[in-house]
């Protein structure tokens, strides 16, 4: 079998969570089928992938612009014989109608968030205008794989989607099983060696894409709730902050703070997450699936998060290794901060594997293409 993939925007090479989700997940599938990418021409293509990449599209944000290049998309699906074809996004929703028009293939939408969600978010003013293409272009759609169970409840209520047309794909890892204690404890000394970090000193970590809305709410609250409630205490902490894209501001607020360190982008993000003592998620603007999280628990890391933040990832699979706190309760946040990296000893469950190792997720994935032919 061999499935089209059809990519609006830059993901090679992934470094951002959605990017990675993108790519790993095309990764994975590609053990099980033939796998052709149709993606944006901004794509940096210099490391191979095990599949081919076509780099000629437009990107999402002059996507319109793509029905020029439609009859070569129906030229590659002709030539690569696909079978299938999986839009990444909502957004080229209308280019899978058409090539269906053209080609006869069916053409399933790979959703990472309530799109006109995010947008409203991220303040879009035409927010609205998006719903009303969104549920057409899943109305339409042979099949949707959502991110979240929230996600696709969401949608089945408001947009009348058949369910039996609709399977949860969450963002995956290819790590199949919790890192000991030991290779935790060796990260640990490395990253104190690296920046300093006095022995007593607990590690927390937060990382993400730091233009994305939620992201710079969580920092605007670590900066001003949580490091206050926390240094009316003597505990001793330090929280490293990763990612891109800071602004000049939020950046010399974060390192006016001496208990911050901000590292920009890292590339060995495992060696960060193996070091902390927990992974905090103060989040309350929460879309889609935070993809941190599951990067988080794969490394065997306690995660303290808002109810928010935790969008996604069932209590019924991470056990204790997920701490929830109710949303906007930053004393507590603070409070919890200061006890449960020393009370929670036991490893990510097996069961938190089984959902979110990429091995297992393809297969289901697979399953249900099969059954689109």
């Amino acid at each position: 079998m061999t499935i089209l993939g059809i990519v609006s925007y830059k993901v090679f090479p992934a470094r951002l969570g959605g990017q990675k989700g993108i790519a790993d997940f095309y990764r994975a599938l590609s053990r099980k089928c033939k796998i052709v990418l149709a993606v944006s021409d901004d794509n940096d293509l210099t490391h191979p992938e095990p599949f081919s990449v076509y780099p000629f599209l437009f990107n999402q944000w002059r996507g319109f612009l793509n029905l020029f290049y439609i009859f070569k998309l129906a030229r590659i699906i002709k030539k690569e014989k696909a079978q299938i074809i999986v839009l990444e996004h909502s957004y080229f929703g209308w280019l899978g109608i058409l090539l269906r028009a053209l080609t006869g293939k069916p053409y399933a939408i790979h959703s990472h968030n309530i799109e006109s969600h995010r947008f409203n978010v991220a303040g879009r003013k035409w927010w609205r205008l998006y719903v009303r293409y969104e549920i057409f272009v899943h109305q339409q759609a042979d099949f949707t794989f959502f991110k979240c169970v929230e996600d696709r409840d969401w949608a089945l209520a408001q947009w009348h989607l058949n369910e039996a047309k609709t399977l949860i794909v969450t963002y995956g890892t290819d790590i199949h099983s919790a890192p000991t204690a030991l290779e935790k404890a060796d990260c640990r000394s490395r990253i104190r060696q690296m920046h300093g970090f006095a022995a007593d000193e607990t590690i927390f970590l937060f990382n993400g894409s730091l233009n994305y809305a939620p992201n710079i709410d969580s920092i605007h609250i670590i900066l001003q709730e949580l490091v206050p409630a926390l240094n009316e205490t003597s505990f001793k902490y330090r929280i490293i902050i990763c990612g891109d894209f800071i602004s000049e501001e939020l950046k010399q607020a974060v390192q006016a703070v001496p208990q911050l360190l901000f590292t920009g982008y890292v590339a060995d993000i495992n060696l960060y997450f193996r070091a902390a003592d927990a992974f905090i998620s103060p989040t309350l603007l929460a879309t889609g699936i935070k993809t941190k999280l599951v990067e988080a628990l794969a490394n065997n890391v306690t995660v303290i998060s808002t109810r928010n933040g935790a969008r996604g990832i069932s209590k019924s699979l991470t056990g204790e290794k997920m701490v929830l706190v109710e949303n906007a309760n930053w004393k507590e946040f603070a409070r919890v901060m200061t006890e449960t990296p020393y009370l929670i000893k036991t490893d990510t469950p097996s069961s938190f594997f089984e959902a979110f190792y990429w091995g297992n997720i393809v297969e289901r994935v697979d399953n249900i293409l099969h059954t689109m032919q």
